[in-house]
């Protein structure tokens, strides 16, 4: 998995060798705390270690030197303070570290969904829905629970009824985007706050042949005019994170069609009673709650 938003001249590598669970959590947990455009994480399996089972690898890039102490200390947390004290930290060489940390990935599914890479696109079967994902334009892979919590919803969704209008706030690498508009056959609008985003989603529409349906633009929840011309909305995807979510709770209502629903996540179980609260004062409630990877992913109507 890789969750972050690479930097472009990353100065600062963490790297610790720990067990699965321990590489997962933590990468998800270090994350959190940090400016997305300027750190990522990729936890792997080690493929070259002797000996079975293979030891994970997690590897932290940042664009700027951390705070070793502080750094240390959130690995405690998530993964423990044996790994916390196992942790190095040391400079990043000049290398493609993003295709290298995806080399061992494995196409993810989710319901009829496929999320995957080029060397995997002989996994696709005939009903399959597949969505590629450039090495280079790699977060928000699939990889991630709450991408994939998404996704899962969605399918399901689909099975219920056909949404008419969907939005995709916080698009990343536009995988949501992109899953709807092939399900439906249709335009979804999507945007995000990150230039380098919008441009990896915009890459990645064309590269999965939906990139009439699929435009991304740069904007602050949704006050681009092209969003908020695309109102009211059947559908609304936001995976971001929970302060934002409860902010952006009058202004994503206020955009929601009569009925509609709205799939969110990138939330931690302590998240979820927040978040509840705020989109129940906007009139929402919850449909279904879904946890994967300690990730939540919930369906509000």
């Amino acid at each position: 998995m890789l969750e972050g938003l690479p930097p472009n001249n990353a100065a600062t590598v963490l790297r610790l060798a720990c067990s699965e669970a321990e590489a997962r959590a933590a990468a998800d947990f270090v994350v959190e705390f940090f400016d997305p455009a300027e750190t990522a994480a990729a936890a792997f399996e080690d493929e070259d270690a002797p000996g079975e089972p293979k030891p994970w690898m997690l590897e932290v890039f940042f664009g700027r030197p951390p705070d070793e102490d502080f750094v240390r200390g959130l690995l405690a947390q998530s993964a423990g303070p044996d790994c916390a004290a196992a942790a190095s930290f040391g400079s990043v060489a000049e290398r493609d570290w993003v295709a290298r940390s995806l080399e061992g990935l494995h196409a993810v599914r989710a319901g009829r969904f496929l999320v995957h890479g080029a060397h995997d696109r002989d996994r696709l079967r005939s009903n399959d829905l597949g969505l590629e994902i450039e090495a280079a334009l790699a977060f928000g892979t699939g990889h991630h629970g709450t991408t994939r919590g998404c996704l899962l919803m969605l399918d399901a969704e689909l099975k219920r009824r056909r949404p008419r209008r969907v939005l995709d706030l916080g698009t990343g690498t536009g995988v949501l985007a992109m899953a709807a508009a092939r399900a439906l056959r249709q335009p979804v609008r999507c945007g995000d706050i990150d230039r380098i985003a919008v441009d990896a989603a915009a890459g990645n529409a064309r590269l999965n042949g939906v990139g009439p349906h699929v435009r991304p633009v740069v904007s602050v929840g949704a006050r681009h005019g092209t969003l908020r011309a695309g109102a009211p909305y059947d559908l609304i995807f936001a995976n971001i994170l929970a302060k934002p979510l409860r902010l952006l709770a009058p202004s994503i209502s206020a955009i929601a069609a009569r009925g509609g629903v709205l799939i969110l996540s990138g939330l931690l179980a302590r998240d979820v009673p927040g978040i509840l609260s705020s989109y129940a004062a906007q009139g929402f409630a919850l449909r279904r709650r879904l946890e994967l990877e300690g990730w939540c992913t919930l369906l509000l109507g």
